[in-house]
């Protein structure tokens, strides 16, 4: 499988297992979309440890979701290595999504913060 998920209570963590290309991006898109809708999902966490690539269907996927809960919720980021940290930087999603080091940290800091 190319990626994981999980949800507890308004937050939803995206493991990903293979480098977030434009198949992978629309494939997510799709699954998260339906998620917020259905179930109130409010903040998503996106663990890239286990990928070195992003490209821009990365960048839209990330930056929709984010326009698709701003006002009620946040997205985080954990395990960015130097190539996608420097795609954040580029992008200039870095102002918009909070880093992390690892999940633990983003879903403590994400619990009861407002937005």
């Amino acid at each position: 499988m190319d990626y994981i998920y999980m949800i507890t209570e308004d937050r939803m963590i995206i493991s990903l297992n293979a480098d977030l290309d434009h198949h992978l991006a629309d494939e997510i898109r799709e699954v998260i979309d339906k998620i917020i809708d259905e179930r109130g999902v409010k903040n998503i966490i996106f663990d890239f440890s286990k990928i070195s690539f992003m490209d821009s269907a990365g960048i839209g996927l990330i930056m929709g979701r984010f326009k698709k809960i701003r006002g009620n919720g946040r997205i985080a980021v954990v395990g960015v290595n130097p190539s996608i940290e420097r795609i954040l930087q580029i992008s200039g999603l870095h102002k918009i999504v909070k880093e992390y080091p690892d999940v633990a940290q983003a879903a403590k800091k994400m619990q009861g913060a407002k937005v």
